[in-house]
């Protein structure tokens, strides 16, 4: 079994921080840890992360929240 990497400390998307925007949710990316917004956020940032890197999974850094997303295969999985 993989091991999730994990929600970050400040719950932050850097990349909206940086241009003075807000976010819905947050993303994790299983690859590099990278932290982005959601497709409900307005710059989608974890989806621009994955189409700049083909790195195809993220997980929910929302609390309780315990799912991945992979880009590649359109798949939800919950664990």
């Amino acid at each position: 079994m993989a091991t999730i990497l994990p929600a970050p400390a400040e719950p932050t998307c850097p990349e909206c921080v940086a241009l003075g925007d807000t976010w819905v949710h947050l993303r994790v990316c299983q690859t590099c840890g990278q932290v982005g917004c959601c497709d409900s956020s307005k710059n989608k940032h974890a989806t621009r992360h994955f189409h700049a890197t083909q790195h195809p999974v993220v997980v929910s850094a929302e609390p309780g929240e315990q799912w991945a997303w992979c880009y590649a295969d359109n798949q939800l999985a919950h664990y």
